[in-house]
């Protein structure tokens, strides 16, 4: 079978007949907008690292967590924990990653 050959040419010249037929009608047609197109660049992360102190069970299930400098309060916490008649707790270093946007 032999397939209809499109003759190129010939479509476009009937497309813009069609357009200055409707050009000439007195129909205006409105311009496009352009999109304005999303920002593609890649927002800049800081990336770091902060140190905490965590309170643990001895499966190393972290109970909970202070900042650096409230180790007293991590320290009271682990032997409140301790005395109610539950397995040791102690108190440990964490870091954890911070991840802060930079704009």
């Amino acid at each position: 079978m032999a397939r209809k050959v499109v003759n190129r040419k010939e479509l476009r010249a009937q497309s813009d007949a069609a357009e200055s037929a409707t050009a000439a009608e007195g129909a205006e047609v409105a311009p496009k907008k352009k999109a304005k197109r999303k920002s593609r660049a890649k927002k800049v992360t800081e990336v770091r690292m902060k140190l905490f102190w965590g309170v643990f069970n001895q499966s190393m299930k972290r109970i909970a967590l202070y900042e650096f400098d409230q180790k007293d309060e991590a320290e009271k916490k682990a032997q409140d924990l301790s005395k109610a008649g539950k397995p040791p707790h102690f108190i440990q270093k964490v870091k954890e990653t911070i991840e802060e946007v930079i704009e």
